[in-house]
C-alpha cells in the first residue's frame, strides 16, 4: 500500500484513542496536553510506515530492492524490532516517552502496515523465516483512490466542523476528530470486507468454465481494477495457455471476450537464463509466471513476465537476457518495466 494511505491510518489510529497508550504522552506535557497528543500522533503514524524502512535495498538496484522490500520487517518475527525501532525514533523527533503502553501503540501501528500490504496484489512474506511464501489477498491494488478518500475525509470532515461550530457558537469549538477517526476506521474495515466478498464472485466466475474449447484451468486470479470495486482483470493459468478476461461481477461474465496466450513450457534456453541470478530472484518473487522464448538470428532471447504487473504483450516487472546456441547467458537483467 503507498505510504500516504499507512500514514494516515497511522493518524486514524491516534485520533481513535490509540494514541493514548502512550501514558505519559511527551517529556513537554501528559497525555492531556496538545503537545503530548501531537507526540503520539507522529509515534503512531512513524510505526504505520516502519515496514518500509527496507526500501533502503533500493539503492543496491532494482533486483536488490525485490529481495529485500517487504521481507523481515513485514514478517511477523519482525514486528517487535520495527515497533522498537519507530518508538525510539519517534522518541528523538517528537520526544515521546518510552513506555510499555507506547511500545503496545507502536507494535498496533506497525500490524495496520502488514495488514493493509496483506490485502495488494503485491503481498508480503509474512512467515520469514520459517517460510519465504508471499502472501497476498489481491483484494486491493497498492494505490487505492477509495481508501485515500475515506482517510483524506476523516481529516478534512471534523476541521471544517469545528470552524462551523465555531462560527455559529461564536466561540472556539474543538473539532470531533476521534469520532470521524473511528469511523474512518470502521469503513476501511467494511471497505476490505466488500472487496473480498467482490473478489471471492470474480474467483468463482472464472473458475466455474472450460476455455479455448475444452481446457480446464489449473488456477484462477483476479487482480483489481484501480478506479472500479466492480470490475477484475482475470488471469486463467492452464496447460500450456494464459488465458486473460474482464470480470464484471455484476454483470454476465464472457469467457470468450479475453486474450488467449501460449507460454513457453521449458527450453534449453530456458533452463540457462534462470540460473542467473536476476531470473533466480525474480523467479522466487514472481506468483503468476509467464515464460517467453523468442528466437534470434544467434540464440534466444528469454523474459520471465509477471502477469500481476504486465501481460506478454506490455510487460511490467520482467526479467529479460540473452542465451547464445552454447547456453552462454549474456546481460541477464531484471527491470519494473511500465506496469499496466
Amino acid at each position: 500500500m503507498d505510504n500516504i494511505t499507512h500514514t494516515l491510518t497511522g493518524l486514524m489510529l491516534a485520533r481513535a484513542g490509540l494514541g493514548n497508550l502512550a501514558g505519559g504522552g511527551t517529556l513537554a506535557g501528559g497525555p492531556a496536553s496538545g503537545r503530548g497528543q501531537k507526540g503520539a500522533a507522529v509515534m503512531l503514524m512513524l510505526a504505520a510506515n516502519a515496514p518500509d524502512m527496507d526500501a533502503v535495498g533500493g539503492f543496491g538496484g532494482a533486483l536488490s530492492y525485490l529481495q529485500i522490500h517487504r521481507g523481515y520487517t513485514h514478517s511477523l518475527v519482525g514486528v517487535p524490532l520495527v515497533a522498537l525501532a519507530a518508538l525510539l525514533v519517534a522518541r528523538l523527533v517528537a520526544r515521546v516517552r518510552i513506555s510499555r503502553g507506547a511500545y503496545l501503540a507502536c507494535v498496533i501501528g506497525v500490524l495496520s502496515h502488514l495488514l493493509l500490504d496483506w490485502t495488494n496484489v503485491y503481498g508480503i512474506r509474512l512467515l520469514l523465516p520459517f517460510s519465504a511464501r508471499w502472501l497476498r489477498l489481491d483484494i486491493t491494488d497498492i494505490i487505492d483512490p477509495w481508501m485515500l478518500a475515506i482517510l483524506i475525509g476523516a481529516v478534512a470532515a471534523p476541521a471544517l466542523a469545528g470552524l462551523v461550530g465555531s462560527e455559529i457558537a461564536s466561540r472556539k469549538v474543538a473539532p470531533p476528530v476521534r469520532g470521524w477517526a473511528q469511523l474512518a476506521l470502521a469503513a476501511l474495515l467494511l471497505y476490505e470486507g466488500g472487496r473480498w466478498v467482490l473478489h471471492e464472485r470474480a474467483l468463482n466466475s472464472l473458475g466455474a468454465h472450460l476455455y479455448g474449447g475444452d481446457w480446464l484451468p489449473t488456477r484462477v486470479s483476479a487482480l483489481p481494477d484501480r478506479i472500479n470495486p466492480w470490475s477484475w482483470r482475470g488471469i486463467v493459468e492452464g496447460r500450456g495457455f494464459v488465458y486473460e478476461v474482464p470480470v464484471d461481477v455484476w454483470g454476465e461474465f464472457r469467457p470468450d471476450g479475453g486474450r488467449m496466450d501460449y507460454p513457453t513450457i521449458g527450453s534449453p534456453a530456458v533452463d540457462a537464463a534462470r540460473k542467473s541470478d536476476a531470473f533466480r530472484v525474480f523467479e522466487s518473487f514472481n506468483q503468476i509466471p509467464y515464460w517467453r522464448d523468442s528466437p534470434l538470428p544467434n540464440g534466444s532471447k528469454i523474459e520471465l513476465i509477471d502477469m500481476r504487473f504486465g501481460t506478454p504483450q506490455r510487460p511490467g516487472f520482467e526479467a529479460i537476457a540473452t542465451v547464445d546456441p552454447a547456453g552462454r547467458v549474456i546481460e541477464p537483467r531484471f527491470t519494473f518495466g511500465q506496469q499496466r
